[in-house]
């Protein structure tokens, strides 16, 4: 006799965090709603009625049941889809069959469907149909306040997109929304606009269809497993400009979406793509969605690292908005959002936290990127300097890993504090070559994964032959970074950490040499040789006496 297991998820235990609510657990957490099931592919239809500012479509959602979830034959479980309001979930099917109202339930932006396996036969393969309409949360400062953008070029033909990240792809279509599971075998794409706009979006362009009324379907497929939040249209009055890049992968294809009357400062501009994408091979290895392409496409907002189809509106200048956010110059030799939109491609769509608490791992190695890009493109010295220039921007405001489990991220020291910590790294293990090697092995042993910080901790720690773990829990989990107190005495310069968590041990740097450190006074004896001069890379604090 076989086991029925039914399994009504209407409840949740809440995180040891009284300000978050049950819709927080529920957005966030990936228990039995969502653990169950494994994400194989997205095929999403939607139209876009730019005059009343509406969607309509359907996403085509494919699931097989995960090793990771109920052992035991399921008859009948629950199955979490997301939609947040003010849109509308119309109707669900699965496996063929429409889903009655009365088994879907509605908590908070999280829809809780009764699935049921007929006669108590797993299927190896699901399919499920979630219709839907409405009218999208607007993004009222994208991409920081995410939403839909109904915009405006300077021609006065319609600009539409979508920035989402943080916020969730759920804000404009239905989907497992979570970080920790993407689509294994890709997403297909179609996107109904006016027929005299183009839709440009992730991956390959699959064909454009005219359709009646004098609107045109566009469609896209992407090979790879991506985030949702990536899943990006762009509608607009696009001019294309190709280009190719010849990798550590061999070709890759390279596409410029500019809007029209844009081409020439983009031909200028865009230079900076190629050169970042030999930059970044260099340190992290080979561009990771070579089957997918790359594009860097306008939008109507200062950019966002959408997976093989890069938001751009940096306005064609160099630096953040024409400035460098690390007030030493470095940062003008270079398109920033290029660069560092870019780089996530390696850090965030490549090796993916599977929580938001963890987002450090996107940004902290991504900001990271524009020191590596410095380093190889204007030296070592400018790669220094550029990355201590940053710290200025360090609030040390609380630690950089958030809450798990509750969708909420950490410190936005994530970016520079994050950075500085991977170059302190740097600094103390000493060897760049074997540090880049381990950069690229990373992305290797995670290619295409989504990870957890201890997954990403333990490996550099074994690869560079360090503990990093104190390290780690400094700069991550405490909201300070270590404070180094010195004592000079004649030839004598005495010093150990204080104010640090408990047994922090990591070693400083006398120039290029290592010498070990803990909350114990340490001696280093100055003589006619020998001098001491603490290596300015490390991201510490330094008390005097």
């Amino acid at each position: 006799m076989k086991l029925l297991l039914v399994i009504f998820l209407l409840a949740f235990t809440l995180p040891a965090y009284s300000q978050f609510s049950q819709a927080d657990s529920l957005r966030g957490g990936y228990g039995p709603t969502r653990n169950w099931w494994d994400l194989k592919h997205y095929d999403l239809s939607v139209e876009f009625d730019i005059g009343k500012k509406e969607i309509r479509g359907k996403n085509v959602i494919t699931f097989d049941k995960s090793e990771n979830g109920l052992k035991e034959v399921v008859v009948v479980s629950t199955l979490q889809l997301d939609l947040q309001d003010p849109m509308i979930l119309d109707s669900v099917s699965i496996n063929g069959s429409m889903v009655p109202h009365s088994k879907i339930t509605k908590k908070g932006a999280a829809y809780l469907i009764l699935f049921e396996s007929h006669d108590g036969a797993e299927q190896t393969s699901n399919e499920l149909i979630a219709y839907f309409h409405g009218k999208p949360r607007v993004a009222q400062n994208p991409p920081w306040d995410g939403g839909i953008i109904w915009s405006k070029d300077k021609n006065d033909k319609p600009w539409v997109s979508v920035a989402c990240q943080g916020l969730g792809a759920s804000v404009w279509f239905p989907c497992k929304d979570s970080q920790y599971d993407e689509p294994d075998n890709g997403v297909t794409m179609h996107y109904t606009c006016p027929a005299d706009l183009v839709c440009v979006s992730n991956g390959l362009f699959l064909g454009k269809e005219v359709l009646k009324n004098d609107q045109a379907r566009y469609s896209w497929t992407v090979k790879n497993p991506i985030n949702n939040y990536c899943m990006i249209p762009y509608i607009g009055d696009y001019v294309n400009i190709h280009d190719h890049f010849y990798g550590e992968k061999g070709n890759l294809e390279i596409d410029y979406w500019v809007l029209r009357g844009n081409e020439e400062k983009a031909k200028k501009q865009f230079q900076d793509a190629p050169k970042t994408l030999k930059a970044l091979e260099y340190w992290f290895g080979p561009y990771p969605f070579y089957e997918d392409g790359y594009k860097l496409v306008e939008a109507p907002h200062l950019g966002m690292e959408h997976q093989s189809a890069v938001a751009y509106g940096n306005g064609f200048q160099n630096g953040y908005m024409g400035r460098d956010l690390s007030g030493t110059g470095e940062g003008l030799k270079w398109d920033f959002i290029i660069v560092h939109e870019s780089g996530h491609e390696w850090y965030g769509n490549n090796i993916t936290s599977k929580d938001i608490a963890d987002m450090w791992i996107h940004e902290g190695f991504t900001c990271y990127s524009e020191t590596l890009f410095t380093d190889y493109w204007f030296g070592t010295e400018a790669g220094d300097k550029y990355c201590r220039g940053l710290r200025k921007n360090i609030m040390n405001d609380k630690p950089i890993i958030g809450p798990y489990g509750v969708q909420e991220e950490g410190s936005g020291d994530m970016y520079y504090k994050g950075a500085n910590m991977l170059h302190t790294i740097r600094t103390i293990y000493g060897n760049d070559s074997l540090f880049r090697m381990m950069l690229r092995k990373m992305n290797t042993v995670f290619y295409h994964q989504t990870v957890t910080t201890e997954q990403i901790e333990q490996f550099m720690s074994t690869e560079l032959g360090m503990d990093l773990s104190k390290v780690f829990d400094q700069y991550l989990r405490a909201k300070n970074p270590p404070v180094l107190q010195l004592k000079h005495k004649k030839s004598k310069v005495k010093y150990r950490w204080i104010n640090c968590i408990e047994d922090f041990d990591m070693p400083i740097m006398n120039g290029k040499q290592r010498l070990a450190c803990n909350s114990k006074w340490n001696s280093y004896q100055i003589g006619h040789d020998y001098s001491f001069e603490l290596n300015t890379n490390l991201y510490i604090r330094i008390l005097k006496k």
